[in-house]
């Protein structure tokens, strides 16, 4: 099993995996878990087999963020992934497990039963709570850039106008700035540079053309310094670009994350974690160079 227990990764070694476990009955790919009659028992054994399938990371989340989706509320998402990451961290002790959520109340309760990492799809910018979480348990964070449509009220008010709609004056300069907003929060509330990573937001408030630009230009946001997390799995523009449902959109998500590591991600974030291991895997022995500089001396 690939277990890595440093807080961060040697970064530019390799590409590494980030498995999804999605305790949603929502979610748009069809893998929630919380319609299976023992929620955290199904949770665990897909723990169990992404770490043999070469999954680093462990992705738990709780809300669905596919557009339309219903907003969950703290307590009901909390009752959804702490039982489930208490489980997957008393079954396998070092791995490492990443809480998905941008409600700094459901992050330190999953920090507190075992959770590593925090992955924000709101980069800060919807709970500002949650950085200063992040930083008081010294977790590292993925900063994600988010431009979609929030799902209530209350946090479109929060957000501001600016969010929602996808007029961008130019796509990757766009990205890079809001990113660095992120990222400044991050630096205010004391997490370190290096706890750090960014994640470009496939999917989130782009179109199919913005997100296929995205990926080809994703060494533009590599070079603001920090490791990149790409998440382009089965999503719509996959879809749209092959016209396949979410089950049938592997072939594309092979494509997308060659290309992503080639372009310099640092990690992926995948539903099919044995097949997309294996693309990731091939993939460095092409374009290893990229990453870990010439080792032909």
């Amino acid at each position: 099993m690939n277990q890595i227990t440093r807080s961060v990764f040697p970064w530019g070694t390799r590409t590494f995996i980030m498995g999804i476990i999605n305790l949603t009955p929502d979610s748009f790919s069809g893998d929630g878990l919380l319609d299976e009659e023992d929620v955290v028992a199904a949770a665990v054994a897909r723990a169990e087999m992404f770490l043999r399938d070469g999954a680093d990371i462990l992705d738990v989340g709780g809300e669905s963020t596919r557009p339309g989706a219903e907003v969950v509320s703290e307590e009901e998402e909390i009752s959804r992934v702490v039982p489930v990451i208490r489980a997957i961290r008393e079954a396998f002790p070092d791995a490492l497990v990443s809480i998905d959520t941008y409600k700094s109340v459901v992050a330190r309760k999953a920090l507190e039963v075992g959770a590593n990492w925090v992955n924000d799809i709101w980069g800060f910018k919807a709970d500002r709570n949650l950085a200063s979480v992040t930083a008081e348990w010294n977790a590292p964070v993925v900063l994600m850039h988010n431009r979609s449509k929030p799902g209530s009220a209350a946090l479109e008010a929060r957000l501001g106008g600016r969010y929602v709609g996808v007029d961008y004056d130019d796509l990757i300069h766009d990205i890079c700035n809001e990113l660095l907003e992120s990222v400044a929060i991050a630096r205010e509330s004391g997490i370190p540079e290096e706890h750090i990573i960014l994640d470009p937001g496939i999917g989130f408030g782009k179109t199919v053309s913005q997100n296929l630009a995205l990926i080809d230009c994703l060494d533009e946001i590599k070079a603001l310094g920090y490791p990149i997390l790409a998440g382009p799995s089965r999503k719509s523009f996959i879809g749209y670009s092959l016209n396949l449902p979410p089950e049938e959109r592997l072939e594309g998500t092979a494509a997308a994350v060659a290309l992503c590591i080639d372009r310099g991600a640092d990690i992926i974030r995948v539903h099919d974690v044995r097949m997309m291991a294996r693309v990731a895997r091939m993939t460095d022995a092409i374009v290893g160079h990229h990453h870990a500089g010439d080792d032909s001396q």
